[in-house]
């Protein structure tokens, strides 16, 4: 970037502050009456806490050992309103830390204070030292930890901080939501003319864009610069409710991020890194540790030989390869898009690795088998959903991308139990980014999975007089049901341990037998076989036996409490899941009652439940149907999706009723 050579020809300051014009005055420890007083509004009155102002601050300086910082200013400050508030006197603040001690964030002020009105008095509780702790969470961060004393109902309590960060290629985002209503929230950005950041916006509420300006920036004395100066505010934001079946929240609150997409220094030319995917792919190609480690394929050679010997189908060369790299080298539960290394040898030598070291290696090994594959960026479910636009820092995990017969096939060598074309829960993003290395292009590319998360549960029981059952359950697992099952198999030390836990929530059930097939035959139908006795789910009332006959596999609440919803409904996958059960029951009893079936199905056939009851002589047969036939529903299904599990609940909850016979 050239920073030097622009500090000898004309010099830089730090950006000094100037006092900005707000549409309000926030100073620490100033509380008004009104804010005691203050209570949640619109459709949150059962908050338990407001949030009264939010204010953030992002300005540059600059030094002789990083270059350019920025420097991050938060003031907020919180009414509680009951003890389920509470939770916000403990806060935290991460600090990100590179590899070197002079690269990392600073916290360099601190500043927290609880307040009560006793007597008539406002009684200040300041932060005291034994509240401070600090945590060194991974190589990468920091945690400072805080907690506020004596907050009751009623308190204000409030905290400001400062963090100085080199790592200037993304700024501090802002979120204009969080749990709790808040009253206002206010973002200032002051960005020097030399630095073009492109921001990126989420959530449902429009942020008002109340200054967009040039102002006088002074870098050190007697020189002179401009920056742009952006405030943000948002007023009257409720609450941000959590809701089941989602990516991650981050993908729904109202928030601004920053990424450097540009710098123009005096004395140098206009240097472009993100403006388009263009420019990004070039440097991906570059990097030592993504196109750079893929083209080191001094291993490959030597391995591929090995691997692939005379097999000349270009399917089963894939599965060879993938085979080999999934079950040699171990994920370190790591999502990274940049591998660790240079080499991919040193991966290879160590065993384990990042999903960056594991799927550029496999990627590495099927180009060197002539297999056109690629890398595919992806942004993980917890990350969030990639905007679309370009941007680099939005993604953080890559898979491998091939295309086969004209067809995308998309692997992931993470998890020894996954099959060609499965890839892990947490790339369940919908889309991921396809980088040709040859070419230097990119294509956005549909991640949906082709195959269901299938189980199907098949329960054989005789009812004895004792009421107990007794029989066998038969459960068949395919795709992501049969992924999850094996790994709680291996988590437990052993069958025994595994057996044991499955016991664990399942009222009355004894396992006096229990077989697992096809536990890594990948081609095969993952199935269970329990011989079980159960007691303790029958009700005897009188002459009267009540029976559920799903058991424990039925859905016992509706996940979908909200009147409406903003959000899309995220399954990740679609799903399917039938039980059948067939109940003999003794000759004394006969049906009192019996619960009637139905059909219930969602518009375009984008899901369906039925329940069949049928009796014929001393047995009942019993099926339910669950078929959920997409993986993401839009706000606009969100009803219909909400109806459907109210009936599934309420249909599977019936019970057979039988009587005895006198």
């Amino acid at each position: 970037m050239k920073i030097k050579r622009f500090l000898y020809t004309i010099g830089i300051l730090c950006l000094s502050l100037n006092s900005y014009a707000q549409k309000k005055e926030f100073k620490f420890g100033k509380i008004t009456p009104e804010e005691f007083n203050a209570k949640p509004f619109g459709q949150d009155t059962a908050a338990a806490a407001v949030k009264l102002f939010d204010v953030g601050d992002c300005y540059f300086e600059y030094n002789e050992t990083n270059g350019f910082v920025f420097v991050f200013e938060r003031h907020v400050r919180y009414k509680i309103i009951n003890k389920n508030g509470y939770d916000l006197a403990d806060f935290q603040i991460p600090l990100y830390k590179g590899s070197s001690n002079s690269s990392r964030e600073d916290l360099s002020r601190m500043e927290a204070a609880t307040y009560n009105m006793e007597a008539g008095k406002m009684v200040i509780t300041k932060l005291s030292k034994d509240s401070k702790f600090t945590e060194e969470f991974n190589k990468n961060y920091q945690i400072k930890k805080y907690t506020l004393a004596n907050v009751k109902e009623g308190s204000v309590i409030e905290y400001k901080y400062v963090i100085r960060s080199p790592f200037t290629f993304n700024l501090k985002g802002w979120t204009f939501q969080c749990e709790v209503p808040t009253i206002y929230s206010e973002y200032n950005v002051r960005i020097p003319e030399y630095l073009i950041y492109k921001p990126s916006f989420g959530g449902f509420y429009r942020i008002n864009q109340t200054k967009n300006e040039t102002v006088n920036a002074n870098y050190v004395t007697g020189l002179t610069s401009n920056a742009s100066y952006t405030q943000y505010i948002l007023e009257n934001v409720p609450a941000l409710k959590k809701e089941p079946f989602i990516t991650t929240m981050d993908d729904y609150v109202t928030s601004i991020d920053f990424e450097l997409m540009a710098t123009r220094y005096p004395n140098d030319i206009y240097r472009d890194y993100t403006g388009t995917w263009a420019k990004i792919i070039k440097s991906l190609v570059e990097d030592e540790n993504f196109g750079g480690f893929i083209k080191r394929n001094s291993a490959a050679k030597s391995l591929i030989p090995t691997i692939v010997k005379s097999e000349t189908d270009t399917l089963k060369i894939v599965s060879l390869i993938y085979n080999y790299v999934k079950n040699n080298i171990k994920w370190n539960d790591s999502y990274r898009m940049y591998s660790s290394e240079t080499n991919p040898k040193t991966i290879l030598d160590k065993k384990t690795g990042s999903s960056a070291d594991i799927n550029l290696i496999l990627v590495n090994f099927l180009r060197e088998a002539k297999i056109d594959a690629n890398p595919l960026l992806i942004s993980t479910r917890s990350n969030g959903a990639h905007p679309g636009q370009p941007q680099i820092s939005k993604f953080n995990n890559v898979l491998a991308h091939l295309k086969i017969n004209g067809r995308d096939l998309i692997l992931d060598a993470t998890d020894k139990d996954h099959f060609l074309g499965m890839i892990s829960y947490e790339s369940l993003n919908h889309q991921g980014f396809s980088v040709d290395l040859k070419n230097q292009i990119g294509a956005w590319i549909a991640t949906e999975p082709t195959f269901l998360d299938e189980k199907v549960y098949n329960y054989t029981f005789t009812l004895d007089k004792e009421n107990k059952l007794k029989g066998t359950m038969l459960q068949y697992y395919k795709g992501y049901g049969a992924l999850s099952l094996r790994n709680r198999y291996r988590s437990n030390a052993n069958e025994t341990e595994f057996v044991k836990n499955i016991k664990k929530n399942k009222q009355g059930l004894e396992i006096d037998s229990y077989k697992i097939n096809n536990l890594d035959n990948f081609d095969e139908i993952l199935s269970e076989e329990l011989n079980v006795t159960i007691e303790e789910n029958v009700e005897e009332a009188g002459n009267l036996v009540y029976l559920n006959p799903l058991l424990y596999e039925r859905t016992k609440e509706n996940f979908f409490k909200h009147e409406t919803r903003n959000f899309p409904v995220d399954f990740a996958y679609p799903m399917k899941e039938s039980i059948r059960a067939t109940i003999n029951f003794p000759d004394d009893y006969e049906i009192d009652k019996l619960p009637k079936g139905g059909v219930f199905k969602l518009p375009d056939n984008k899901g369906s439940f039925s329940i069949s009851f049928l009796t014929q002589d001393k047995i009942v047969l019993v099926r339910s149907i669950i078929e959920i036939n997409k993986s993401s529903y839009s706000p606009e299904d969100y009803f219909d999706i909400k109806e459907l599990f109210k009936v599934i609940v309420e249909r599977q909850a019936e019970q057979i009723v039988f009587k005895k016979k006198s």
